[in-house]
C-alpha cells in the first residue's frame, strides 16, 4: 500500500500511458474479429486480409526503434499525439474501404505506424520515467496489465454491433474509442515535463551517442538472445488474434466465441502482467520469459491437438491471456536496470523490431498455410515447436552466460 500511495504523484502520467496502451492494443488485438464478414464482403481471401496485418506489424517494428531515438530528441508528447492520430485515421480508412489496398493502408500502414508511438514499447518507456528504481517492476507490471483490458471492451463491443448491423458500423466503434486515445496520448506526455534521466557515458566520461549504445547492446550475448526470442513471442500471439477467429468460424462455433476468447485473453492478460510484473521484481526475468514461452507452446498443443468446444476455448484463451504480455514488464524492467533510461525506449525498439518480425511471419505465415491447406494444423505445430525451442535456448541464458552485464545510469 505504501508503494501505491507513493505512487500519486506520478498518477496522471500513468493513467494516460495506461489507457493509451489499452485502447491500441485492445484495437488491434481484435481486429481478426473483422476478417470473417470483411472478407466476405470485399471479396477478398484470409490471406489477402492477413497481407494487411503483416504489413502493420512490419511498419510498427521497423519504426519502432526510429520512434524510440527520436524520444530524446523531440520529447514524447508529440510522438504519442502523432502515434493516436494515425490510429484514428488508419481506422476511418479501414471503415471505408472498399478493396484490399486501402485495408492494407489503413489496417496495415498507418496503424502499423500507429503502434509505435502508442504501443507497449512507447507506454513502458513513459512509465518507468516519473517513478523510482524500487517502483520499477510494480509499475511495469500495473501498466502493462492495463494494455490487456481494452480487448475487453472492443472485441465484444464489435462483434456485438456486426452481429447486429454491419461491419462497418464495427470498425466505427472502433473509431469512437480511438478518439479517447487522443486526450490520454496529451496526459502521458506530461512526462517531458520531468528532469531527463542521466546518459550512459564512455569510459572517459563523454555521453554515449545513439549508436554507441546500440552498438554495446548488440556486443551484448543476453540481450541479443532476449530479443531473438521475441521473435517467437510475436509469431505465436500474433497468429491467434489474426486467425483464432477464423479457426473457430472454420470448426463452426458461434461468431460470439471467437470474441469472448479475446475479451477472456484480455482479462487474463491484466492478471497475467500484473504478476509477472511483480516477480520480476522478485527472480531472474530472463528465466521467467523462458518460462512464459514453454508454457504458451504446450498450451497450444494441448488446444489445437482436439477439436475446439467453448469450453475448451474460453480455457485456452484464459491461460494464454495469463501469459500474453507479461513478457513485456520483464522485458522492459531488464533493458532498463541493465542499460539505464536514457535510451530504453529505443532498445525497446530494437527488441522489439524482432517481434513485430515474428508478428509479421504469425500473420501472413497462418493465413498462407490456411490457403495452402484448408487447415491451420502446420501452422501451430511450427509454432509450438520454435516456442519452446526459444524458452530452452532464454533459460540457457541464465544457466551458462556468466559474463557482467554493464551497469548504466539509472
Amino acid at each position: 500500500m505504501q508503494q501505491l500511495a507513493a505512487l500519486r504523484p506520478a498518477l496522471p502520467i500513468l493513467l494516460g500511458a495506461a489507457v493509451m496502451l489499452s485502447l491500441s492494443m485492445g484495437m488491434r488485438q481484435s481486429l481478426g474479429i473483422f476478417v470473417p464478414p470483411l472478407t466476405r464482403d470485399l471479396g477478398i481471401s484470409v490471406s489477402d486480409f492477413t497481407i494487411a496485418i503483416s504489413v502493420q506489424n512490419l511498419a510498427w517494428g521497423i519504426l519502432q526503434p526510429i520512434a524510440g531515438a527520436m524520444v530524446p530528441r523531440v520529447g514524447f508528447r508529440p510522438l504519442l499525439m502523432s502515434g493516436a492520430f494515425l490510429f484514428l485515421l488508419g481506422l476511418v480508412l479501414l471503415t471505408c474501404a472498399h478493396g484490399l489496398p486501402m485495408v492494407i493502408v489503413g489496417a496495415g500502414v498507418c496503424i502499423g505506424a500507429a503502434l509505435a508511438a502508442t504501443g507497449s514499447s512507447m507506454a513502458m518507456a513513459v512509465s518507468v520515467r516519473p517513478v523510482s528504481v524500487a517502483q520499477r517492476s510494480l509499475v511495469l507490471g500495473l501498466v502493462s496489465s492495463a494494455g490487456s483490458l481494452g480487448a475487453m471492451i472492443a472485441a465484444p463491443l464489435g462483434q456485438v454491433i456486426m452481429q447486429h448491423w454491419h461491419w462497418r458500423l464495427g470498425a466505427v466503434s472502433f473509431i469512437a474509442l480511438a478518439l479517447i486515445m487522443l486526450p490520454a496520448a496529451w496526459y502521458a506526455g506530461r512526462v517531458d515535463r520531468l528532469p531527463r534521466p542521466a546518459a550512459p557515458r564512455t569510459s572517459t566520461g563523454v555521453e554515449m551517442t545513439a549508436s554507441q549504445v546500440l552498438g554495446m547492446a548488440m556486443r551484448n550475448g543476453p540481450f541479443v538472445i532476449m530479443a531473438l526470442a521475441y521473435f517467437v513471442c510475436g509469431m505465436q500471439l500474433v497468429f491467434l488474434t489474426t486467425h483464432l477467429p477464423t479457426y473457430l468460424d472454420l470448426c463452426g462455433m458461434d461468431p460470439m466465441l471467437s470474441a469472448k476468447a479475446l475479451a477472456m485473453i484480455g482479462g487474463f492478460n491484466a492478471l497475467g502482467s500484473l504478476f509477472f510484473g511483480w516477480a520480476g521484481g522478485h527472480w531472474n526475468k530472463q528465466a521467467l520469459l523462458g518460462l512464459i514461452y514453454i508454457l504458451r507452446s504446450l498450451t497450444l498443443v494441448w488446444y489445437f491437438h482436439n477439436l475446439p468446444t467453448p469450453e475448451t476455448t474460453l480455457i485456452f484463451a484464459a491461460v494464454m491471456g495469463f501469459l500474453w504480455l507479461g513478457v513485456v514488464p520483464l522485458v522492459s524492467g531488464w533493458i532498463a536496470e541493465t542499460f539505464g533510461l536514457r535510451w530504453q525506449a529505443m532498445l525497446i525498439g530494437v527488441a522489439f523490431c524482432s517481434h513485430q518480425l515474428g508478428s509479421f511471419t504469425g500473420a501472413m505465415g497462418g493465413g498462407y498455410v490456411y490457403d495452402l491447406l484448408h487447415n491451420y494444423d502446420l501452422a501451430w505445430q511450427i509454432g509450438a515447436t520454435v516456442g519452446v525451442t526459444a524458452g530452452l535456448v532464454q533459460l540457457g541464458t541464465v544457466v551458462f552466460w556468466r559474463r557482467p552485464r554493464p551497469r548504466l545510469p539509472a
